[in-house]
């Protein structure tokens, strides 16, 4: 299956959160709770000019039914990337997880960012769709 390469805007994105991603933890360093990374990130992307909206619940459909409240998206950039934040020991699920946020939420971007790395630059991962 093939897709249409990401737009130039989404990529500008995403080297927005990248840098932003290295500006928190450069300066809080891992070991703190996930929720203190998002809070600090959503307030460098906000800086930065981006919108973010935290927790962003996720109805989807099965089988004609509506299931509310499925999941919820740690941070909505701009309404078009998702990005899952973490602060604990790397799990393979964890990628899985965002891939099927991104899937499911109908954005073509989205990043795995584990803030618990103790270099940020392996903790980061740019998923496209």
């Amino acid at each position: 299956m093939e897709f249409e390469p990401i737009p130039a805007e989404l990529d500008r994105i995403g080297k927005i959160i990248d840098d932003a991603a290295f500006k928190v933890h450069t300066t809080l360093g891992p070991g703190l709770l996930e929720k203190v990374y998002q809070i600090c990130l959503a307030h460098e992307l906000e800086k930065r000019g981006l919108s973010v909206c935290r927790e962003v619940s996720v109805d989807i459909a099965y089988d004609n039914i509506r299931v509310a409240d499925a999941f919820r998206i740690d941070l909505l950039v701009n309404g078009c990337v998702v990005i899952e934040t973490k602060a604990e020991k790397d799990h393979p699920v964890f990628f899985a997880q965002t891939l099927t946020h991104i899937r499911l939420s109908g954005c073509r971007l989205g990043f795995l960012i584990n803030f618990h790395s103790v270099l940020i630059k392996d903790g980061i991962r740019r998923i496209a769709v």
